[in-house]
């Protein structure tokens, strides 16, 4: 084996082209317009990307029950770290000696939490939230952290609105 290693590397170091370079082994094909869309899901922190749809709190305490609660609790409380985070609690703890990272205390935008939730959450099925159950996770998220009222229904609109409590704990990193 190191011999054919040093081959390949003296063929390579000397310009020569092994015979199979060029092959096409037309695998696969070039991915359409709609394909390429389907993937295509980022939501920026402006909210540029967020599509159609709305939850509230209540609906959320639902979804939440429903899909979620397994894994977090159903008041975000469970977590230990490793591998979930609590997604609920640690108001002023990150100048401690032990912060607690959650979505109310260390997440600077509303609208990561709900790109990240679409993406990959529930954990057993991935992007399988619809629009309006992952607008509704968030609002009740947002309100276990007390950041929206138990009123709150979330969209388009207003969730880029939501300022979370650790929106300015963050600095760009340097160019």
């Amino acid at each position: 084996m190191p011999g054919e290693a040093y081959l390949c590397l003296a063929i390579l170091l000397a310009g020569v082209t092994p015979a199979f370079a060029g092959e096409r082994y037309d695998l696969g094909r070039p991915a359409s317009a709609a394909e390429v869309a389907g993937w295509d899901i980022d939501v920026a922190p402006d909210g540029k990307g967020l599509p159609p749809g709305s939850g509230s709190v209540a609906q959320g305490r639902a979804v939440f029950a429903e899909i979620c609660g397994a894994c977090h609790g159903l008041q975000g409380e469970k977590g230990d770290g490793k591998p979930i985070d609590p997604l609920a609690g640690g108001q002023d703890s990150l100048g401690g000696a032990k912060p607690l990272r959650t979505v109310g205390s260390y997440w600077p935008y509303a609208t990561t939490l709900f790109d990240y939730i679409r993406r990959a959450m529930p954990f057993s099925a991935p992007g399988s939230l619809s629009a309006d159950q992952t607008y509704a996770a968030v609002a009740y998220i947002l309100y276990l952290n007390q950041i929206v009222p138990e009123n709150a229904t979330l969209d388009a609109a207003s969730l880029p609105l939501v300022r979370m409590p650790n929106r300015n704990g963050f600095v760009p990193a340097p160019e």
